[in-house]
C-alpha cells in the first residue's frame, strides 16, 4: 500500500509562559526594536521577570514610550528607554551611553531590530535591499561593535544575544533580501564571539522559524502565516515569549560555555 502525502499536525494550543527563576537577577539588559508586541517586548518583560534591569529601546517614540511606562508600572525603577534608530551609529552609541549612565554598566545586549517584507529578486529595487540589510545586518554589527567595546572597557565579561531567523539557513521565495541579511547576523555572530572569546564576552544569536504577533500579521497575508504553521511540528507558530525564554538563555549564566552558537527556535518538520 502506497503511503498518502503527510497529514498536517492538528494546532497545538501553547502554554502559558513560565514564572521566572532569576536567572538575569542583578544584570543590565539592553533590547532593540522593544517596543509593540513581538519579541522585543516579549523579551524585555521576560528579563525583567528574571530580575534584570531592562533598557528598552525602538526607533519609534510613542510605542516605546507606552511599553517603557506598562513596564515600568509593574517593575518600578529597574526599568528605562532610550530612542535609537539602529541605522544611525550617533544613535547607537547614545544607546550604549545612556544606557550606563542610567544603571552603571550593560552585561546584555539583545539585537532584536530587523526589517522584513516580501519580493522577488526580479523586482527588488536597490533602495529595497538596502534597506533591509542597512537595519538588519548594518545595524546588529552597529549595536554589537558599541555593546561589545563598553563590555570590554568594563572588563567582566557579558553577553550579545542576536536575533537571526530559520531563513538564514532555509529558502522561500519573496525573502532573499531578508534571508541574506539573517544569515549575515549568523556570520557576523560566530565571527564576533571569537573576537572577544579572550575577555570572557559571550555571543550567540537565537533563529526563529515562525513567531506570531499583530505586527506580523500586518506585512504578511493570513494565509501564508496558516501555511507555515502547518509546517510546524506543533501545528502553530511560536509566542513571542517562546522565543523569548531562548533568549534569556542564552543571555544567563546558564550558558557560560555557549559562544558563536545560533539556536534554532523551531518546531518545523522537513
Amino acid at each position: 500500500m502506497t503511503p498518502g502525502p503527510p497529514v498536517p499536525p492538528p494546532a497545538m494550543v501553547p502554554p502559558g509562559p513560565p514564572p521566572g527563576r532569576a536567572l538575569l537577577a542583578g544584570k543590565v539588559v539592553v533590547i532593540t526594536a522593544a517596543a509593540g508586541t513581538g519579541i522585543g517586548s516579549a523579551a524585555a518583560r521576560r528579563c525583567l521577570d528574571e530580575g534584570a534591569q531592562v533598557v528598552v529601546s525602538d526607533h519609534h517614540e510613542r510605542r516605546l514610550a507606552a511599553v517603557r511606562d506598562e513596564l515600568a508600572q509593574a517593575h518600578g525603577g529597574r526599568v528605562c528607554s532610550q530612542r535609537c534608530d539602529v541605522t544611525d551609529p550617533g544613535e547607537v552609541e547614545g544607546l550604549v551611553a545612556a544606557a550606563v549612565r542610567h544603571f552603571g554598566r550593560i552585561d546584555v545586549f539583545i539585537n532584536n531590530a530587523g526589517l522584513g517584507g516580501t519580493g522577488s529578486v526580479l523586482e527588488l529595487t536597490d533602495e529595497d535591499w538596502l534597506r533591509v540589510l542597512d537595519v538588519t545586518l548594518n545595524g546588529t554589527f552597529r549595536c554589537t561593535r558599541a555593546a561589545l567595546g563598553q563590555m570590554v572597557r568594563q572588563g567582566h565579561g557579558g553577553a550579545v544575544v542576536n536575533n537571526a531567523s530559520v531563513l538564514g539557513w532555509r529558502a522561500q521565495p519573496g525573502q532573499a533580501h531578508y534571508a541574506a541579511a539573517k544569515a549575515g547576523v549568523m556570520a557576523l555572530t560566530r565571527c564576533a564571539a571569537l573576537d572577544v572569546a579572550r575577555y570572557g564576552i559571550r555571543v550567540n544569536a537565537v533563529a526563529p522559524s515562525l513567531a506570531t504577533h499583530p505586527f506580523l500579521a500586518k506585512v504578511t497575508s493570513e494565509e501564508l502565516l496558516a501555511e507555515l504553521a502547518r509546517g510546524e511540528a506543533f501545528g502553530r507558530a511560536a509566542q513571542p515569549w517562546e522565543v523569548a525564554t531562548v533568549i534569556a538563555f542564552l543571555a544567563s549564566d546558564y550558558a557560560s560555555y555557549l559562544t558563536g552558537e545560533v539556536i534554532s527556535v523551531s518546531s518545523q518538520h522537513p
